[in-house]
């Protein structure tokens, strides 16, 4: 049974989500060419996960990232790059997929009673790489239906190759609200 804290910490994690799909790691401006710049190819939707399963739990996150995903697969497009059911053809789905394991290797530092640095680097480590891994089978799924490798090495080196480095250096901030959170969890109380 939820309680009301539960269900404010629901949606509060879920606008979250539903803002942080929207919202693109800042530009970085080329000083070469001033009127270009280059955006990093991630949002902010994993760093926020990662914090709001830090802060909340999974099982929260869990329910909040389920919403999500109906939402965004049966009512309205709010996808980073869209919605709707036929989101189930496109690479993106898999990693969308592979969120909620990130979400419970991260969730399982809640249940420690401080979250260590060691612990957190290596569980985010581990999460972002099995969330690539469910994105890269689920493409290796797509190249059954679709039977085109090219299609299959596009998606490799966009999806993943692309961003995991980029995951990788988000946790490094996010390293740095460790001892916050660990504050506010654990000292307040």
């Amino acid at each position: 049974m939820l309680n009301y804290i539960k269900v404010i910490e629901i949606l509060i994690s879920l606008q979250a989500i539903f803002i942080s799909t929207m919202i693109p790691v800042l530009p970085i401006q080329d000083t070469n060419n001033f009127n270009q710049s280059l955006e990093i190819p991630i949002t902010w939707q994993i760093p926020t996960i990662i914090l709001t399963s830090l802060i909340f739990g999974r099982k929260v996150v869990y329910i909040a990232f389920s919403i999500y995903l109906y939402l965004g697969l049966f009512l309205f497009p709010i996808f980073h790059q869209g919605g709707s059911l036929g989101y189930l053809l496109t690479p993106n789905f898999g990693y969308l997929i592979g969120i909620y394991p990130l979400i419970k290797i991260i969730g399982n530092l809640n249940t420690k009673n401080k979250i260590q640095n060691f612990d957190f680097i290596k569980s985010g480590i581990l999460a972002i790489t099995a969330m690539h891994i469910s994105g890269i089978i689920y493409s290796f799924i797509q190249l059954f239906y679709y039977n085109k490798l090219s299609s299959f090495l596009y998606n490799l080196s966009s999806y993943s190759l692309g961003k995991i480095g980029f995951h990788f250096l988000m946790l490094i901030p996010l390293y740095l609200l460790t001892k916050p959170i660990n504050y506010i969890k654990y000292k307040i109380k």
